[in-house]
């Protein structure tokens, strides 16, 4: 009976999470409830699973507003009206256009359900288009005469739980509205009452009006959604048929079997063979055959690419080169990647270059048709702080008092407001806000997307589905991951800018070449790897240098040891031992050895969760992989994770193991189940850093260009000019005859682009440029006045970074002249009744050059200076410093040292108690690693970018060398300003 039902995916409207209120209804002893949510089904399936499992009729349909104006209710009588509803919302969702007041369906198919207005009286209605009455339209007289005439059913309107939440329900209309709650109009928020109560309480207000009751339980019988779960409703053929699938797919693996491993390799055709026909039996063929078309149109673009995830595991995905990890090579557990009991196909993560995804996305829309493509949304949700936020500005607090409140990561209420922040604000965690795209989530169903959701186009995007990973997995619509990664930007571009500049061409997929490189192993044993993907960061480089690490192997662990769940739970010390000294490693139990004897007895990647789980725990290879999976939240609102746990701790008690080893296994499963990579996809991320590697180390000006020029990485990018330099690069600052958009490389020089000059205007920057091309370099000042037409303040700051010094004159003679030229052109030189007027010519002073005014310039137009930034610190604060060189000549020693902040990683003690990793560069422009105890961090805090002059002892682990710091204060620059 209750037919417009609204759940937290009315966004900013609804309050109910959605198994709340069906465990509610549950409890009512309600047998039917109808989800409507405004202008959304996204929660459908969810509901319909969860309905099912409590024995309740689940029926499906949408509020449909236009802003905050109720349109009517449409329920779907069938799976039929679901997709025509979701033609419907999607249509008006992508054209921005507003909902009509009589909006038309198939009879069979939908109902329309308009709320009671007396002007509806007078109307005449289809067969499937109803007048809704609510409880307090039963005191109104003037239908009452109508009753059996027009088509009136019951429309109870749930809203809300009870009047916390209604206050709830008033706070989110607010937010909505960016009002304070007191102004709040009474039309843009729910009526009181929009309350779930028992289905007899309902039916009995309406007793009077048997038609109406009777009419209603029609329209819940008329009503019946079907959904057959967790099974593939993906494309279903690549080709035209099944079979024609399984014989191309056979076809190129043998191919590529033969062409990865020569025509005589018995293993690898043995593993080919038992995945084709593994692969054929679950029914994945076309989900492979798509991935390798992607891929295919990619190559065949130019466009470089990373294949990673479980399906890196595969010797199939490897033979048709959808990754470069051999599986053979890298003993990878093929049950990580398939078993026999999978239901969904393995994960493909393919990385492009940022610049070229939307081509790829353009691609598989039009390869598979419109109507069967969506990217995968996902949902916004409210937090801690955008809480305090949004509840400060609604209650009306003053900004002050709300940055503070935010910014407190627990604080007790001062007054009744703070209060009521503190008592909503917990009630709205999780909410969610909005539909969001998913990072690179691509759906391809066999029937219709709008068969199962609701699409929208987002600004400047692709059209995004109203369900998100949660619902698809349920569903069984299993995404292809097409991201977005800058790391191969670098790559990419680094290759093209050695093919201009050098005339080579680098075959980058010859990976064999690079792992057995010296110079390279080098390079990470030294962790010199600055810029080089993955491998960057302050956190990584201690760990290579920890390990000492120099091969392929020990990169790819290293890989997955990094990641937060190894490193938090102490694992990753632990290996770092281990590894130093195998023979003294002590295994919890035999079983553990025979299992992680590879990696020390540590569980390093995903696939050793699921062999500890399946040979030590027992637990069969498909829950072992729902385990992992549940270990990294891909199952919500589940409690599949506590069912495997109490399952495994049975089994292991059953096979007699000890209880304190059961616990400590479990421990380390659950500590980082759900952060570890699998080693296929570890070993993916490991060829890439190589591959990045390589090009630092042979083209290292052509790759930091690359790096700079894709704006990624793990640093600013004044960070990688210092790189820049270091390795060899002549970096000169923007100029006019020589500077590109972006930084370019001009003969044995490298060239600042202009995108980097801050108040530089975009138009004119791409201008500059342009003119230069069609016209030629430009001449002196008067040839730039004419041609480009720079605004004033524009031309000051080419002139204040050098970007005219082609012209021979000093900045501040350029800066005189150009303010007089510049005013003379503007105002057009009139000519006079005795002839043209003459320019009047004037001697100006010659003027002194001043080092730190220019530098100071490229601080404030760049951001950075391009040469030696220690140049901006008094020599005098170096008097007494030592340089990172010397850290191991003073081990357990008080030193001073001057540091440039670079960057600073935060994180908590196990009392929770803030503390820090600071990276710093010193005055040889080597790197520096320091760490910041919770006494020290609140003491001396960081206060920006800058000198730091900082005093701590010298400490090492595992030959890494770094300062824990006891105190710390900024310097200023030479020039009086600490910016």
């Amino acid at each position: 009976m209750f037919l417009n039902c609204k759940t937290w995916f009315s966004f900013h409207y609804g309050t109910y999470e959605p198994a709340k209120l069906i465990e509610h209804a549950s409890q009512l002893g309600v047998k039917v409830l109808a989800l409507t949510n405004i202008n959304s089904t996204a929660d459908c399936w969810d509901f319909v699973y969860k309905c099912q499992k409590e024995g309740i009729k689940p029926i499906i349909g949408t509020e449909v507003r236009n802003e905050d104006t109720f349109c009517y209710v449409l329920l779907a009588k069938n799976n039929r009206g679901l997709m025509a509803i979701h033609d419907f919302l999607s249509t008006h969702k992508q054209q921005e256009m507003p909902f009509p007041a009589r909006p038309s369906f198939v009879e069979e198919d939908v109902w329309v359900i308009y709320r009671y207005r007396e002007e509806l009286l007078g109307e005449s209605f289809a067969a499937n288009e109803l007048i809704g009455l609510d409880i307090p339209h039963l005191t109104l007289l003037a239908w009452q005469k109508y009753v059996e005439v027009l088509p009136f059913v019951i429309l109870h309107p749930v809203t809300y739980q009870d009047k916390t939440y209604y206050a709830l329900h008033r706070i989110l209309r607010a937010i909505a509205k960016n009002t304070l709650l007191s102004k709040l109009e009474p039309h843009e928020y729910a009526a009181p009452g929009e309350v779930l109560m028992e289905e007899r309480e309902l039916v009995a207000a309406f007793a009077a009006f048997p038609s109406i009751i009777t009419r209603t339980m029609e329209v819940v019988r008329s009503c019946s959604i079907a959904m057959e779960f967790h099974t593939d409703k993906n494309k279903k053929c690549f080709t035209s048929s099944v079979e024609d699938d399984v014989a191309l797919l056979r076809k190129l693996a043998m191919e590529g079997c033969v062409a990865r491993y020569g025509g005589r390799n018995r293993e690898a055709r043995r593993r080919v063979e038992k995945e084709l026909e593994m692969i054929s039996n679950l029914g994945f063929t076309a989900y492979f055959l798509i991935v390798w078309d992607i891929l295919r149109y990619a190559n065949e673009r130019g466009f470089y690419h990373v294949g990673r995830g479980s399906g890196a595991n595969s010797i199939v995905a490897y033979c048709l080169r959808i990754t470069d990890v051999d599986p053979i090579k890298l003993d990878l557990y093929f049950e990580r990647f398939l078993n026999p009991n999978r239901a969904s196909p393995p994960d493909f993560d393919i990385d492009f270059s940022w610049q070229d995804r939307d081509a790829i996305f353009e691609y598989i829309f039009m390869r598979h048709g419109r109507k069967h493509v969506a990217l995968l949304g996902m949902y916004n949700t409210f937090q801690r702080r955008a809480i305090v936020r949004e509840l400060g500005k609604v209650f009306g607090l003053p900004k002050e008092e709300i940055d503070r409140l935010a910014m407190q990561a627990e604080w007790t209420p001062e007054d009744k407001i703070q209060g009521w922040i503190k008592k909503y604000g917990e009630l709205l965690i999780n909410f969610p806000t909005n539909l969001s795209i998913h990072a690179g989530g691509v759906l391809i169903s066999e029937n219709p997307i709008h068969a199962y959701a609701v699409t929208e186009r987002p600004p400047k995007g692709f059209v995004t589905a109203h369900i998100d990973m949660f619902e698809a997995d349920r569903i069984g619509l299993f995404k292809f991951d097409i991201l977005s990664q800058r790391g191969l930007g670098h790559i990419k571009d680094a290759l093209d800018l050695v093919a201009k500049h050098r005339g080579k061409h680098i075959d980058i997929h010859a990976v064999e070449k690079f792992l057995e490189d010296p110079l390279l192993a080098e390079k990470i044993r030294k962790a010199d790897t600055i810029g080089c993907f993955y491998i960057e960061s302050p956190a990584m480089r201690q760990l290579l240098g920890k390990l000492k690490c120099s091969d392929y192997l020990t990169l790819v662990a290293a890989s997955s040891i990094i990641r937060p769940g190894v490193a938090q739970s102490g694992m990753m010390k632990q290996y770092i031992e281990r590894y130093h000294d195998p023979d003294k490693v002590v295994y919890l139990h035999p079983k553990m050895r025979e299992l992680l004897e590879e990696t020390y007895g540590v569980m390093v990647y995903q696939e050793d969760v699921i062999k500890v789980a399946h040979h030590f725990g027992g637990i069969s290879l498909d829950e072992a992989d729902i385990l992992r999976r549940a270990m990294s939240g891909k199952y919500r609102s589940e409690n599949k994770f506590g069912q495997l746990r109490d399952k495994f701790f049975a089994n292991c008690r059953a096979f007699g193991y000890e209880e304190k080893v059961i616990a400590e296994v479990w421990r380390q499963m659950e500590s980082f189940g759900g952060y570890s990579f699998a080693k296929g996809h570890s070993a993916s991320f490991a060829v890439e850093s190589y591959q990045s590697l390589y090009l630092k180390t042979y083209y290292p000006v052509e790759f930091y260009v690359a790096v700079i020029n894709n704006f990624g990485g793990f640093y600013r990018t004044e960070f990688y000019f210092h790189e820049l330099r270091r390795h060899g690069g002549n970096i000169q600052l923007p100029c006019l005859n020589h500077s590109d958009y972006l930084t370019a490389i001009c003969g044995d020089e490298v060239y600042v682009g202009f995108i980097h000059m801050q108040g530089l205007e975009d138009q004119l920057a791409k201008q500059i440029v342009e003119e230069r091309h069609r016209g030629g370099p430009y001449l002196s000042l008067e040839d730039v006045l004419q041609r480009l037409r720079p605004a004033p303040e524009q031309l000051n700051l080419l002139i204040r970074i050098g970007a005219l010094r082609f012209t021979g004159l000093d900045k501040k003679t350029l800066l005189w002249e150009a303010n007089f030229k510049s005013k003379r052109i503007a105002t057009k030189v009139t000519v006079s009744l005795f002839g043209e007027e003459r320019e009047p010519h004037f001697t100006l002073p010659s003027f002194e050059e001043n080092r730190l005014e220019d530098l100071k310039d490229e601080l404030d137009i760049l951001g950075f200076v391009v040469g030696d930034f220690f140049e901006l610190l008094e020599e005098r604060h170096l008097a007494g410093s030592i340089t990172v060189r010397d850290l191991p000549d003073y081990l357990g020693q008080q030193i001073k040292i001057i540091g440039r902040f670079v960057t600073l990683k935060e994180t908590r003690t196990i009392k929770r108690e803030r503390m820090c990793f600071g990276t710093f560069l010193d005055v040889e422009g080597n790197w520096l690693d320091t760490v910041h105890f919770p006494p020290v961090y609140r003491q001396y805090p960081f206060l920006g970018t800058g000198f730091y002059e900082i005093l701590g002892t010298v400490i090492e682990d595992f030959g890494v060398y770094s300062v824990e710091v006891y105190s710390m204060h900024k310097l200023g620059y030479k020039f009086g300003t600490n910016k």
